[in-house]
Formats: C-alpha cells, structure tokens, sequence
C-alpha cells in the first residue's frame, strides 16, 4: 500500500508517469520471488533503466540520428505541394462551379498534412531548445503555410458559383497565368526544401497577379460586373481579395524559404 498506492495515484494525476506504478510493482515482487534483499533489488533495477536510456541515447545520436528540423522540411515540402494540387484545381473550378462534395475532396488532407506539421515544428524547437540541433525558427514558416492554407479555403468558396461566361471570356487567360505561376513557384519551394539549396524566384507570381488585377479593374470600368447576381459579384470580389492575401503571405514563403535556404539544419556540437 505504502509503495504502489502513491505511484498509482501519481500515475492517475500525471499519465506520462504512468510507468511508475509498474516499477514499484516490480521492485516489491522479484525479491520476493528471488528471496534478494530489497535494496539490492532496487539499485539492480535503477542499473538496468540507466543501461537502457544510456543504450538508447546512443543509438538516438550515433546509430539512427533524425532530426526534426530537417522532418519539418519534407512535412512543409510536401504540405506545398497538396496546396499548389488544390489551387490549381480550384480556379479550374472558376468556369464550372463546385459543390460541397468537390471542394473536400480537392482539399481532403491538407488539414491532416497541416496537423502532422505542426506537430514536428513543436518538436523541431524543443531540439533547438535543448541545442540538439541547429537552424531557423520553425514558427514563421508554419504560420506562412497555414495561412496559405486559409487562402486556398478562401479561394474555394469563391468557386462554388462559376463566374458569368463574358466575365469568363476576359478572365480566363490572366487567371491561367495565375494559376501556372502560383503552382510552379508553390512546388519549386517544396523541391527547394526537400534538397535544401537553391533559390525561387518570385516575379513571374507578382507578374501574373499584376495582370489579373489589371484585367478586373477593367472589367470594373466597363461596368460588366453590374447587374450580375449579388452572389456571384460577392465571390468575384472574394476571389480578387483572397488573391491579394496570397501574394502577400507568397512574399512571407519567400522571406522564410531565402531563410532556411541560408541556415542548414544541423546537429549542435
């Protein structure tokens, strides 16, 4: 009572403790049963978890090294690439329309993909706190993402009234332009970060987005956007806006990628 009650209730308040009450089970019944003085079998016991930490330990640095930091590279990589897959399809979507059903499925694992980021990016600055590992701060680039994450959620439910054909008809080459420049420059970063080298360069973005914003302020003094239904004028606006968030949180990709360009992740001497 005196030993396993304790470690059973600090157990209950506190589960990462739960072994505890494991060992205390341990260390009362193999005397017993091994008819060896308590003591001894308590200082055997502390050895043997000190043998397998140390054995661990060494295998973690030595043996199968991983660090996070660099796990928070291929995560990114790939979570860019499943974001450039869905804006791509989404603004093909601009000429037809998209239900419910297709805007989950065009966007099905992106959330998962963003958890699992998130996830090692934490794990990422507890190394850097314990200097088990070197490189950038994980958090502006995580930040950057899941906001490019919310534009491509913004960028959906634009989609799901496709815009009038005459709109379609002016649209259709500039926003083609976006969306090739959006996608290539969306997975030359992920290449980038798989490999750790090499620069992107962001002006065909800015190029594109340049023209479609041209393209709708003519539009707008033509007057061609008067008279169209209020939903679909909401979701032609939204559409102009959430491209404009793009480009700015692009720019923010851009500042953390030439960052972790620039540091390499690497184990702390």
């Amino acid at each position: 009572v005196l030993a396993v009650g304790p470690m059973a209730f600090i157990g209950a308040v506190n589960p990462s403790l739960s072994s505890a009450t494991v060992t205390a089970v341990i260390v009362l019944l193999v005397p017993a049963m091994s008819h060896a003085d308590p003591l001894d079998s308590t200082i055997d016991r502390l050895f043997e978890v000190a043998v397998g930490a140390l054995t661990g330990l060494v295998i973690s640095f030595l043996v199968l090294p991983s660090r996070a930091v660099s796990q928070v590279r291929i995560n990114a990589a790939e979570l860019l690439d499943l974001l450039a897959a869905a804006f791509a399809e989404l603004l093909a979507g601009l000429t037809r329309g998209l239900d419910n059903d297709a805007l989950h499925r065009i966007q099905d694992g992106i959330g998962t993909a963003l958890a699992s980021l998130h996830a090692t990016g934490h794990e990422a600055e507890r190394e850097r706190s314990a200097h088990l590992s070197s490189g950038p701060d994980t958090g502006p680039l995580l930040r950057t993402i899941q906001r490019l994450r919310h534009d491509v959620v913004m960028i959906g439910r634009a989609s799901g009234v496709p815009l009038p054909a005459n709109v379609q008809a002016r649209l259709a080459r500039p926003l083609s332009d976006v969306s090739k420049a959006i996608v290539d420059y969306l997975r030359a970063v992920a290449v980038s970060l798989r490999s750790d080298s090499g620069t992107v360069d962001m002006q065909p973005v800015d190029a594109a987005l340049q023209a479609y914003a041209g393209e709708v302020a003519a539009l707008r003094s033509e007057g061609l956007i008067r008279g169209v239904p209020v939903d679909v004028a909401e979701r032609f606006f939204a559409l102009g806006f959430s491209l404009e968030q793009m480009r700015q949180n692009l720019n923010d990709l851009d500042r953390c990628h030439q960052e972790w360009c620039a540091t390499q992740a690497a184990p702390a001497p």
